[in-house]
């Protein structure tokens, strides 16, 4: 999986140059994009504060905060997989039966991650040493330093807690304080100067300044903290024995309350759900705050205006805002489809899943508990956001939540097609992170660059109709349910033939 992450974040970063000179040709444009950015505390907010009207600068702006997060979520899955995951599936204790040190398996996911960081900014510089040599390097390190903060978090949660799942929350919660935290900070002052910006990687971050006097003191900080922490994990690694860590984890009450396999799924799955709820929740809210200093922002330029149509398909700016963040939203809870799906693939080969199906449970119903929560937990998080964009927004909820939920088709889609790859192999499965890439990097980016429409096309959120404004057309929204009907059936047949663990 790391290709594609790494594939993504910097392909997202170098492209982004050439989509803001098409969007702000001029230095007056980009001079007067800098000047509203700076008024505009919802936006900085979201985004960050600009330090510069270079393409550079506005590169940095734009997309470095969320390319520091993607290697963030890259770096934490390194390093829990490579830990926590090995031990919690007993192949840690194979490994460590043979001449391996104690502390070797923790070195080898840092080094994987602080590899794979590496790489991304290796990537990032190359994209971007067009806009200037020592601007890209800056950024670049600066995406790879904080990619290895949260490497280093995540360390330290893997030797806390015995579950993989619950070291991943304890390190995407500290990304998410560190989120806040900038978020709050750059919404008071915008200057970045915020004591709360400075609290958070990311706001270090963005206080490289990159392309705006490239401040390389500040990366000492990121430095400093991967020092600290990996010092901390390796002593707590030191200290526990195979398997164990320092938070006990609590016994179970003395009698089951699970009766069905549904039941156990939802039991499993309840807290992720809730965490993407909350979210999407707040998101909704956030994006439909800004809204209006979003259509503000855009004002008279023809570029940035035909950009929005190109996402949001509407010829009135506020509609056509409203259906391109909307349909961003339905990008990304199409993640959240492929990472339920893929909890049946996770309980089979954590060996989980034979206790359960030599139970009188057939294999139907036990997918069945966690697909529903999958397809089921898609259209309340859809509508959350919905709810989210109407409190921020404001106006008629009815258009805006058929937004939402218009998205519910392409979602299922991804999800079926995670579903058939699962059924067929559990090799196959972590495939499904690829298409869900895949379509992510075509929604996100394909309309900035004006790429051509059979492009567009290939991600089922291109055939959505564009609400909310445009016209409800119904052939492609069933068409999608029957391909994710039809994906998700061909998978549980093949479920149902195959082995455990083996190919059919």
């Amino acid at each position: 999986m790391l290709p594609m992450w790494i594939a993504v974040t910097a392909l997202m970063v170098g492209s982004m140059p050439h989509a803001l000179a098409g969007i702000y040709s001029t230095d007056a444009q980009r001079a007067a994009l800098a000047g509203q950015m700076s008024a505009d505390s919802s936006l900085r907010a979201m985004i960050g504060p600009v330090f510069g009207d270079s393409l550079g600068a506005l590169t940095a702006w734009r997309v470095g905060v969320y390319a520091g997060v993607l290697a963030a979520v890259m770096s934490m899955l390194v390093v829990v997989r490579h830990t926590r995951d090995e031990e919690e599936s007993g192949r840690q204790e194979l490994v460590a039966s043979g001449v391996v040190g104690r502390r070797a398996p923790l070195t080898a996911a840092l080094l994987a991650a602080a590899v794979s960081d590496a790489v991304l900014a290796l990537l990032v510089v190359a994209g971007l040493s067009g806009q200037g040599y020592s601007g890209a390097l800056a950024l670049g390190l600066a995406v790879a330093g904080t990619g290895m903060v949260f490497a280093a978090v995540a360390a330290i949660a893997a030797q806390f807690t015995e579950s993989a799942r619950l070291a991943r929350g304890m390190t995407a919660a500290a990304l998410g304080a560190a989120f806040v935290l900038r978020a709050a900070g750059d919404s008071a002052t915008d200057g970045g100067s915020s004591a709360a910006t400075w609290l958070s990687p990311l706001g270090w971050l963005e206080n490289v300044r990159a392309y705006a006097g490239n401040r390389w003191w500040v990366l000492l900080l990121p430095a400093a903290a991967v020092a600290a922490q990996t010092a901390v994990a390796y002593a707590l690694a030191g200290r526990r024995d195979l398997g164990s860590s320092f938070l006990p984890t609590r016994p179970g009450p003395s009698a089951g309350r699970l009766g069905t396999a549904a039941a156990l799924a939802w039991r499993l799955q309840r807290g992720t759900l809730l965490g993407w709820s909350a979210g999407f929740l707040l998101a909704g809210a956030v994006y439909g705050a800004m809204t209006q200093g979003a259509v503000d922002l855009v004002g008279d330029n023809e570029q940035a205006r035909e950009v929005f149509r190109r996402m949001g398909g509407q010829a009135g700016l506020t509609d056509a805002f409203l259906a391109a963040v909307i349909g961003l939203l339905g990008l990304v809870a199409s993640l959240y489809a492929v990472a339920s799906v893929l909890r049946l693939h996770g309980e089979e080969t954590g060996g989980r899943a034979e206790p359960v199906l030599a139970a009188p449970v057939g294999r139907l119903g036990w997918a069945a508990g966690h697909l529903l929560t999958a397809f089921a937990g898609s259209i309340w998080i859809m509508l959350l956001a919905g709810l989210g964009f109407t409190a921020g927004y404001g106006g008629d909820a009815g258009p805006i939540l058929g937004a939402c939920l218009v998205q519910i088709p392409a979602v299922w889609t991804v999800g079926g097609a995670a579903v058939l790859l699962y059924g067929l192999s559990p090799r196959l499965a972590p495939a499904a992170w690829a298409a869900a890439g895949a379509v992510l990097l075509i929604g996100w980016i394909g309309p900035a660059l004006d790429a051509p429409q059979f492009v567009l096309d290939l991600s089922p959120f291109g055939h959505l109709p564009r609400l909310p404004g445009g016209p409800m057309r119904w052939q492609p929204v069933l068409v999608l349910l029957a391909m994710s009907a039809a994906a998700t059936a061909g998978g549980l047949a093949a479920l149902r033939r195959r082995d455990l663990t083996s190919s059919s």
